[in-house]
């Protein structure tokens, strides 16, 4: 009897570690085997050539693509068309060309995802329409490498721009200096998403302990200073911009 989609579904999901380390014709290939050129070429490296797969062997793989990480709609659909068929050809073909032409659906679509979000700088911006233009190889190198890098670039500027802005205190400096000398993607991001915040903070508990450290304050002022040097760094920041004002 031939197994049901649902029930090939269930075994990629429950079998997907046991997978990636059985028979000696996958102990070497990647966890999203076939790659592109391997599945358009009909042969992966080490391996036995698709067009020379058994039934059992063709399927196999397909468990394998569906046990993988991060496998789109797209790529679902088309392999579990292709298990539902059943055929040698219909599985054969979803390894040669089906493959790349779903994945290359579904990286399209997690650009689109990636332009659809906030703050999109240039540089990504601009990668991802080449992406978007390109080829489906051009598509899986932009979410493989070219978003990482493009971003990088975008928060560069982002950093410099906060260096360039008014009154910026002795920790941003320091912090966004730190992390453009470092100079990684990751160092990059790392600043603009929790290490600004905290090295502004650390510079408005510094302006307000001035404040309180000036002669004559009011008990109002007072009060509200030591609340807010008290607090969150957004409590800090908004004392600073507005609070002392409406105290005064």
């Amino acid at each position: 009897m031939r197994p049901t989609r649902a029930a090939l579904l269930v075994a990629a999901t429950a079998l997907a570690p046991a997978l990636l380390f059985a028979t000696p014709a996958f102990a070497t290939a990647p966890t999203t085997a076939p790659t592109t050129a391997a599945a358009t070429s009909g042969t992966q490296a080490g391996e036995t050539p698709i067009d020379e797969m058994s039934t059992e062997d063709l399927r196999f793989a397909i468990l394998r693509i569906l046990g993988g990480k991060d496998v789109g709609k797209g790529v679902q659909r088309e392999a579990g068309r292709a298990l539902d068929d059943g055929t040698p050809e219909a599985m054969r073909t979803f390894l040669k060309t089906g493959y790349r032409l779903a994945r290359a659906e579904d990286d399209r679509f997690a650009i689109a995802r990636i332009l659809a979000g906030k703050d999109v700088g240039e540089g990504v911006r601009r990668e991802a329409g080449r992406a978007l233009d390109g080829t489906p190889e051009d598509a899986r190198a932009f979410l493989e490498t070219g978003y990482r890098l493009a971003r990088a670039e975008d928060d560069s500027v982002a950093i410099f721009r906060i260096l360039g802005g008014k009154d910026v205190g002795e920790g941003v400096r320091r912090e966004a200096v730190r992390a453009l000398t470092n100079g990684t993607p990751e160092a990059l991001r790392t600043f603009l998403e929790t290490g600004y915040r905290l090295a502004r903070a650390e510079d408005d508990r510094v302006a307000i302990f001035r404040i309180l450290a000036k002669p004559n304050i009011s008990k109002a002022l007072r009060a509200a200073a030591e609340k807010a040097v008290q607090g969150t760094p957004e409590e800090m920041r908004h004392f600073l911009e507005v609070g002392q004002y409406q105290v005064r």
